[in-house]
């Protein structure tokens, strides 16, 4: 396994990838039109733009892709982030992939330079972020109207 930054020839994969985890494993939390609508709003050319404004990273196992994780600027700020795209395949959940992610983006430049790093969560991810040490913003444990939660880490 290994992880590597996004090429733009990763795309349409990654964007498969995230598809499918939608669809597997985040319908349990949400109705087939939320799922539908964000795998629009995550497919092959929007990733190419994100990666333009995050570091973006694909897990790779035997040349396939495998899992992703992004961060970036929070709304342009030199000390504080975001984490985004967070998916691993549902086939290889639990196995410590997701962790790898975190670690990885935790060791990315935006994390080291920022006091404060914000998650938006979805209700199916919330457990494992929190594990992971992040909390609710400001102690707010509410979805917003995108249905996410929003999460924090000081530094």
């Amino acid at each position: 396994m290994i992880i590597r930054r996004f090429k733009n020839e990763d795309s349409v994969e990654l964007a498969g990838v995230i598809a499918k985890t939608l669809r597997t494993t985040n319908i349990k939390d949400y109705s087939v039109d939320y799922i539908e609508n964000d795998i629009r709003f995550l497919n092959a050319e929007k990733l190419i733009e994100r990666s333009k404004w995050t570091n973006l990273y694909v897990v790779c196992e035997d040349n396939r892709i495998i899992g992703c994780g992004a961060i970036g600027s929070y709304w342009g700020k030199e000390d504080e982030s975001s984490l985004f795209t967070i998916f691993v395949l549902p086939e290889y959940q639990g196995k410590g992939i997701g962790r790898k992610i975190i670690e990885t983006l935790e060791q990315d430049d935006y994390f080291l330079r920022a006091k404060r790093i914000e998650i938006p969560s979805s209700i199916t991810a919330i457990e494992f972020y929190k594990k992971m040490g992040y909390d609710y913003k400001n102690g707010i444990a509410e979805l917003d109207d995108e249905k996410l939660y929003h999460l924090e880490k000081f530094r």
